[in-house]
């Protein structure tokens, strides 16, 4: 029996490195047959780096947002927290809920910052706004607490 399982390795293993080999050639086969311009086109960057000072063809988001000046809580909460705080996500405090936000509260507004920016359990670092500032991540906290009393 054992005889037996080692030739059928042997020859599913044949069959997979053939069936490997002919994917990668077909793969190879079909590059080969693009013009220089598709290539290309394949292989663009997929953004571009912007340097303070130097004009860029295309700003960022994150650029616009910070001429914009500070976003408000309500509106970081509206963009990037909701979609955890408003049903509790994986333990979040839910939006409106004082008893969710008694505790967090009772430890003071320091751990809650410092939870937001550092993250907590689920919760990664500022929650899902990489591009909020301090001073906007306490706009969204406040907005939260004082909507969940």
């Amino acid at each position: 029996m054992s005889s037996l399982i080692k030739t059928f390795s042997r020859k599913l293993f044949t069959l997979m490195s053939i069936a490997g080999v002919a994917a990668l050639m077909s793969s190879t086969v079909s590059a080969i047959g693009q013009s220089p311009e598709d290539i290309a086109a394949r292989v663009a960057p997929i953004g571009n780096v912007c340097i303070s000072g130097e004009e860029c063809e295309v700003s960022s988001a994150a650029a616009v947002a910070a001429n914009d000046g500070p976003r408000s809580g309500e509106a970081i909460y509206n963009q990037f927290c909701t979609a955890c705080h408003s049903v509790g996500v994986a333990g979040a405090p839910k939006f409106g809920n004082a008893g969710d936000w008694a505790p967090r509260v009772a430890k003071g507004f320091d751990s809650m910052m410092s939870n937001a920016i550092n993250g907590i359990n689920a919760m990664p670092p500022r929650g899902t706004c990489t591009t909020c500032s301090d001073d906007e991540i306490k706009g969204a906290i406040e907005y939260m607490v004082d909507n969940s009393q």
